[in-house]
């Protein structure tokens, strides 16, 4: 499904859309299984909702000492079995939204996540919300939760590094310790939540450092809003929303607009721009070199589609940090400190929602430092 906005070319759509394109073929998952849990109620105690997607934190291996290419396949139940005493902070409720490797969430899966915890948080008795997800895509997920849910109770995602099997397993601590934090009534007004590690992250800055290491999810520049000490967690700051967050309301989306990021490199294929138009891109996110940068002549591509078509394309870093200005003369949009996968969600949720060029230059603008 093309969000295409209304001043795209027919011609150049033609030429473009004659070239054949090699659709791999859809990955089908099981959805949405009705694995649900209630524990028994205990009126002293909070009531915190888990939805599980799976990851390596519903993942078994076939020995003690390996930690990959294991296999997703815990289902909820069997996560908060694991660690019992999470009944001593929380009444639990549970829901399985899907069990899949985080490389394996797609638009189905957010949407219905998104649409359910906005139902959850809507209810007076339930204090918030922990999400189990693997983290290779963690951040994606989370920030998306952070643009898409609008509750000023605590949306808290979590995930593991290790499998369940392996000796030193970090999820059972790190749920432990997410059910602990969406229970708190500190973790209220701060947005969506990233904790693993011992660290509370917000899930506008934070991401993915390290592929393997158990010290990986953290914010080199804005830093981290908190740390456990003995399971509790404890807040370096008052709540405070990050410059130029925005709530969108996805409740009548079924779908969301496609967007497509380049990776910007020596000898960058210029070719690139008019295939990823040509598949149905309805926006380009690209993760340039330096300051957003890429190569004269696919800059030249770049260019040359947007003025034929006018698709949306935001300029990103594909270093760690970083931060990425608008030019008035200039075609791209600066993605500020938007790194290329946040970028992608924000510029996905405003094609959803029907937002024009200058609506969604506008829209990167609000995360620029003030003045």
């Amino acid at each position: 499904m093309r969000f295409s906005p209304a001043y795209v070319l027919p011609a150049f759509r033609a030429l473009v859309l004659a070239s054949p394109i090699a659709h791999p073929e859809s990955e089908t998952h099981t959805l949405f299984v009705r694995q649900d849990i209630q524990t028994p109620i205990n009126a002293s105690l909070p009531n915190v909702t888990i939805f599980a997607t799976g990851g390596t934190i519903a993942s078994q291996g076939t020995t003690n000492t390996q930690t990959i290419g294991y296999q997703v396949g815990l289902g909820v139940q069997q996560l908060v079995d694991a660690v019992p005493e999470i009944l001593n902070i929380s009444n639990i409720a549970g829901y399985q939204i899907s069990n899949v490797d985080s490389g394996s969430v797609n638009q189905t899966i957010s949407l219905k996540l998104a649409h359910q915890i906005n139902e959850e948080l809507a209810k007076d008795e339930i204090s918030g919300v922990v999400v189990t997800h693997g983290t290779d895509t963690l951040e994606e997920t989370a920030f998306f939760l952070e643009l898409a849910v609008n509750s000023s109770k605590p949306v808290v995602v979590v995930g593991a590094m290790r499998p369940a099997t392996a000796l030193s397993a970090d999820g059972p601590l790190n749920l432990l310790q997410a059910v602990t934090l969406a229970a708190s009534e500190n973790a209220k007004d701060r947005g969506t939540l990233i904790s693993l590690n011992d660290r509370i992250g917000s899930a506008f800055y934070t991401t993915k450092n390290n592929a393997n290491s158990l010290d990986t999810f953290f914010s080199t520049e804005a830093g981290q809003l908190g740390f456990f000490i003995n399971q509790v967690p404890y807040f370096y700051y008052a709540p405070a929303a990050p410059l130029g967050v925005t709530h969108f309301n996805l409740t009548n989306a079924t779908s969301l607009a496609q967007v497509d990021i380049l990776y910007a490199h020596q000898d960058m294929d210029p070719a690139l721009f008019n295939a990823s138009y040509a598949a149905g891109a309805d926006g380009i996110v690209v993760a340039g070199v330096g300051a957003g940068g890429m190569s004269s002549v696919a800059s030249e591509a770049a260019e040359s589609l947007f003025n034929a078509t006018g698709i949306p394309m935001v300029s990103s870093h594909r270093s760690a940090d970083g931060f990425v200005p608008s030019s008035e003369e200039g075609f791209t949009i600066g993605g500020g400190f938007y790194n290329p996968q946040k970028a992608r969600v924000l510029l996905q949720m405003a094609l959803t929602l029907g937002y024009d060029y200058d609506e969604i230059k506008e829209l990167f603008a609000q995360s620029y430092p003030m003045p």
